[in-house]
């Protein structure tokens, strides 16, 4: 059976995930009447790649590419704007959908017509993980404007949105650019609604996945922007922004000492791993040498 459902995929540098993330479409028990990878200028031979997955794939795949690298935000409205369905979902190339996130998703939101985007949960999963069984029922909780702005709960590869709304990711913002459109429609009073079910997979942490802390900065000055073009859109008052800043610093603080445990952590697992084997022991002492 196919759903009225535009899939969009930005892609950059992905030649070693963006399959994974295409067959978990196709593998969906309710298919997509189309998917829209939009290619933003790789030079890692992902075009080769997905070259060669029409022909696998069918028909209802298409692949756009930009003539420069813009950013995830304009790759996602490049494919919104060359949707054709009324339901526009979107999946990062990195990652990959539960086979029945489209049957639950699409059949939950075509039946509330007031409800123009819908989330749901996204998991951490390792790379040989199976897939997770799904219980015969299911909450939902509506997203209000109060509850976004404590903490964005809706990851991009989980939202299905439909595409006639008015609005767009924000294609100046490289970090936190889905969290601003999020908020935006909120604050508009659009309902947004989570479903508590686990139909998105990543395969790396959330944040801090290479324990690079400019990274983490990054994402919390794109964070901090986005409650900036909140006030200025006269949104939020001035007030209510310098306590969203607040909060939003206090949690990237956590951030930052989150991520340091965990390497640690996996520092010290690395070296018990190592004292268990004289040959990586041995490797790691020539390492340490060289320095």
């Amino acid at each position: 059976m196919i759903v009225p459902v535009s899939v969009v995929i930005p892609c950059f540098r992905s030649g070693t995930t963006i399959k994974r993330a295409i067959e978990s479409v196709v593998s969906q028990t309710r298919r997509p009447a189309e998917v829209i990878v939009v290619d933003d200028h790789s030079d890692d031979g992902t075009v080769e790649i997905l070259e060669s997955l029409p022909e696998a794939y069918g028909p209802g795949l298409r692949v756009i590419r930009h003539s420069t690298n813009l950013g995830a935000a304009a790759a996602r409205n490049t494919g919104w704007d060359a949707a054709t369905q009324p339901f526009v979902a979107f999946l990062d190339a990195d990652d990959a959908w539960h086979p029945r996130k489209l049957e639950i998703q699409y059949e939950w939101m075509s039946k509330r017509d007031d409800v123009v985007l819908t989330g749901h949960r996204w998991v951490v999963l390792s790379e040989t993980a199976v897939e997770l069984s799904l219980p015969d029922e299911f909450k939902t909780t509506p997203i209000t404007f109060g509850r976004l702005l404590i903490r964005n709960q809706l990851s991009t590869p989980t939202v299905m949105l439909r595409r006639e709304i008015p609005y767009r990711f924000e294609p100046s913002k490289r970090y936190s650019e889905d969290y601003l459109l999020w908020l935006e429609l909120a604050c508009d009073g659009h309902a947004i609604w989570r479903l508590e079910l686990p139909l998105a997979f990543g395969f790396k942490s959330a944040y801090g996945a290479g324990g690079l802390s400019g990274d983490l900065w990054r994402m919390e000055l794109g964070e901090l922007d986005t409650i900036r073009r909140l006030q200025q859109s006269a949104r939020i008052s001035r007030g209510v922004a310098l306590l969203a800043m607040s909060w939003s610093l206090g949690k990237f603080a956590k951030r930052v000492v989150h991520t340091a445990v965990r390497n640690a952590l996996t520092r010290v697992g690395s070296l018990g791993s190592s004292l268990d084997n004289p040959h990586q022991s041995d490797a790691l002492q020539g390492r340490r040498g060289n320095r």
